[in-house]
């Protein structure tokens, strides 16, 4: 019996309690955050946070502006790509992908410009919406939503169970090495 049959009492129709094999084969298990990478941002290693309440990804941005050029629209921006670090700055640009009314978690509406990207996680590169907004207040620079989450499993009790890639170990050493110097 499936476990969703067995703990509902019902009968779920197209669910059989098994999972795809190729999915199953080709799937991660994450913790509720994890190291992250954005290499077309340049963006070496951030802290993401597992967000499957939504649907698109968001990051940390400041100074967001637009820029035409050549009949296409691009937003440059910058980040702080480190929880409490105000003195890395990463100067980012993109193409403007689709602007999107968004809702926070405090039920708050907020128009977002939306960009494409790539993202490493747990040595899996995808490409991924993300929306830009501003998160300085909030504790993670960036949130991982659903739709960037297909092929992972999230155990809710873990964290960094992707641990960090050499390139991160690196940049993070090399950054803590120039602040002890500070």
């Amino acid at each position: 019996m499936p476990m969703q049959e067995f703990l509902t009492g019902k009968t779920i129709p197209g669910y059989n309690g098994f999972m795809d094999s190729e999915v199953k084969k080709e799937s991660k298990i994450i913790g509720w955050r994890e190291w992250v990478s954005l290499p077309d941002l340049g963006i070496i290693a951030i802290k993401g946070k597992i967000d499957s309440g939504a649907k698109t990804s968001s990051l940390h941005a400041y100074d967001i502006e637009l820029e035409e050029k050549d009949s296409k629209t691009f937003v440059n921006f910058k980040v702080h790509p480190l929880q409490q670090d105000f003195s890395m700055v990463i100067k980012c640009r993109a193409l403007l992908v689709d602007q999107r009314e968004v809702t926070d978690s405090g039920g708050h509406k907020e128009v977002r410009y939306v960009i494409r990207t790539s993202m490493l996680l747990a040595g899996v590169k995808k490409r991924i919406e993300l929306t830009l907004t501003n998160r300085e207040s909030m504790k993670y620079r960036m949130l991982i939503g659903r739709a960037a989450l297909k092929h992972y499993y999230i155990d809710p009790c873990q964290s960094y169970l992707s641990g960090k890639t050499l390139k991160q170990k690196r940049f993070l050493k090399e950054l803590k090495l120039q602040m002890s110097k500070v």
